[in-house]
């Protein structure tokens, strides 16, 4: 759905004393914009259950891009090669020259190291690295999207872990230890033309922390999915990017079997899907 109608008058306060400098720039007016969105939903499976209620989230994460400006490349049922071609393909995309950012969606059992093609029957066969998704977008593979924001979300399980536990309030927290990262001395330069990071700009939220399930309805879709949902439409005409992730992760405080994971997340400024042009 598209934005509430005051939305697209910001700029909110937060943003008024934020320097141009740490919000990402949106370069073009919205009526040259062509913002790109890729979706894969892999449903049925040769040796694997099918993921009844997938349907649904396929339908609402493209009516939720659509409304956020994004026309949709939507592809169900693939391996994990159909996937790395889809991708590559829509990595070379000339729309992304004209664009501000992507949103790229996988949907799909999961294991530990990646996303289920159709013909996976186990943790290792037809498995779509997760190194491959930021592999095919980083900077040197997708220049056109060079310093935009490319938001990953993955609704997978990882693992077979229940991702909750009953725990003491005696427990005694962690002493953090100083960190020993080295500085850079101060004074060098290089030769290079012009050197960017290998892999800046992406946000990456999955549905669950390492080793374990997401829960999913065969009626209504994925929980994950259905609240993510729900926070852009409540909250993407105010909050940026990542302020969006954390909200959609303290909706599942009362769901402690599953907790998003936002990893991976290389962002340099704020996001704002709708800043105000």
């Amino acid at each position: 759905l598209p934005p509430k109608k005051s939305s697209l008058h910001p700029p909110t306060a937060e943003r008024c004393l934020l320097p141009s400098s740490q919000i990402y720039p949106i370069h073009l007016p919205q009526k040259t914009r062509t913002r790109r969105a890729l979706l894969i939903c892999n449903i049925e499976f040769e040796h694997l259950r099918r993921r009844d209620g997938a349907e649904v989230d396929v339908e609402g994460m493209t009516r939720l891009l659509e409304g956020l400006g994004y026309v949709v490349d939507v592809h169900r049922n693939l391996t994990s090669q159909e996937m790395a071609m889809v991708m590559k393909d829509f990595a070379g995309h000339k729309g992304h020259c004209t664009s501000d950012s992507t949103f790229l969606v996988f949907m799909s059992h999961g294991v530990r190291a990646g996303v289920c093609g159709t013909k996976s029957r186990d943790e290792t066969t037809d498995i779509l690295s997760l190194n491959t998704i930021y592999e095919t977008f980083n900077n040197k593979h997708c220049q056109a999207l060079l310093g935009k924001p490319k938001v990953v979300i993955i609704q997978s399980c990882r693992g077979g872990k229940v991702g909750s536990a009953l725990v003491s309030d005696s427990a005694d927290p962690a002493v953090p230890t100083p960190s020993s990262a080295p500085t850079i001395p101060a004074g060098l330069e290089d030769d290079a033309i012009c050197e960017v990071h290998l892999e800046s700009d992406f946000a990456t939220l999955h549905s669950s922390t390492p080793d374990t399930v997401s829960w999913r309805s065969s009626v209504t879709g994925s929980v994950f999915i259905q609240r993510l949902i729900e926070q852009f439409r409540n909250h993407a005409c105010n909050s940026d990017l990542q302020e969006l992730f954390r909200k959609v992760q303290y909706s599942f405080v009362k769901f402690p079997r599953q907790l998003p994971s936002q990893e991976r997340t290389t962002m340099l400024r704020k996001f704002y899907l709708f800043p105000g042009h």
